[in-house]
C-alpha cells in the first residue's frame, strides 16, 4: 500500500481543490493565520502547502503584500502539456528498454493500486495512486537528469491534472491509457511505451476541448468572485 497524504499534502490538495474550482478567485488573498484556523493545522504546514503551491504557479508572493492566488493562463498551460507530455514519452522510451525485474514488480503494483481506486470510484484516491504510477516510470527510465526535469513540471501542473480527473469517465479512459502503458513497458516495446504515454499526458481532441471548458468556467467563476 502507498503511504497516507501528510498534513501539508492534504492541505495543499484542499488548496488546489478550492483554487482550481473557483472557490478562490484569482487575485484572492491567502492569510496563513486564517488558513491555519480553518484546516485545524499548525502554520508549519500552512507555510510547506503554500511554498509548493508557490512551485506549481498557482500561487504568488508578493513582498510585503502577501500571498495571492495567482491568476490562470491557458495558452501558457498548453504550452507546458505540450513539454510534459514529450518528457514523459521519454520516461516511457528509456523504461521499456532499462527497467529492471523489481522496478517492473512495483510498476505492476503501482497499476493494481490505481485499478482499485478506479473501481473505487474514488477521484482523489486515483489522482495519489497516478502519481505514483508516473514516479516508477520516471525511476526505471534510469536518466536522473530527466527524472527530476519531469518531476519539476509535473509539480507545477499538478492542479490541472486533478482537474482533468473531474472530467466524467477520465479516470476509467486514464487507467485503460495506464494498461497500455504497462503492457508497452512489459513488452519491451520502447517505440510504443513512448507514443502511448505521450499521447497519454497531451491534451488533444475532444480532452482539450473539455480542458479549455474547464478552465475558461474556472476563470468565469474567479471574475464572479471578484465583481
Amino acid at each position: 500500500m502507498s503511504s497516507k497524504p501528510s498534513n501539508t499534502q492534504r492541505l495543499r490538495d484542499s488548496l488546489e481543490d478550492d483554487i482550481i474550482n473557483g472557490r478562490r478567485a484569482p487575485g484572492e488573498r491567502l492569510d496563513p493565520e486564517a488558513l491555519s484556523k480553518t484546516y485545524g493545522v499548525s502554520r508549519t504546514p500552512v507555510r510547506e502547502a503554500i511554498h509548493q503551491l508557490v512551485a506549481s504557479g498557482l500561487v504568488t508572493v508578493s513582498p510585503k503584500k502577501g500571498t495571492f492566488v495567482a491568476r490562470v493562463g491557458l495558452d501558457r498551460l498548453i504550452e507546458m502539456f505540450e513539454v510534459m507530455a514529450e518528457l514523459e514519452g521519454m520516461c516511457g522510451r528509456l523504461a521499456a528498454r532499462r527497467i529492471t525485474d523489481a522496478e517492473l514488480g512495483a510498476l505492476r503494483k503501482a497499476y493494481a493500486r490505481c485499478r482499485e481506486a478506479a473501481q473505487a470510484g474514488d477521484s482523489d484516491e486515483y489522482y495519489y495512486e497516478n502519481e505514483g504510477f508516473h514516479s516508477e516510470i520516471y525511476a526505471a527510465s534510469h536518466n536522473a537528469f530527466l527524472a527530476d526535469e519531469a518531476r519539476s513540471l509535473k509539480q507545477r501542473l499538478k492542479p490541472y491534472r486533478r482537474l482533468q480527473l473531474q472530467v466524467r469517465r477520465r479516470v476509467q479512459s486514464s487507467l485503460d491509457e495506464h494498461a497500455e502503458i504497462l503492457a508497452a513497458i512489459e513488452a519491451g516495446d520502447a517505440e510504443s511505451a513512448e507514443r502511448v504515454l505521450r499521447e497519454h499526458v497531451l491534451i488533444q481532441g475532444e480532452r482539450f476541448s473539455d480542458f479549455v471548458s474547464s478552465v475558461r468556467e474556472l476563470e468565469r467563476r474567479g471574475e464572479e468572485a471578484n465583481a
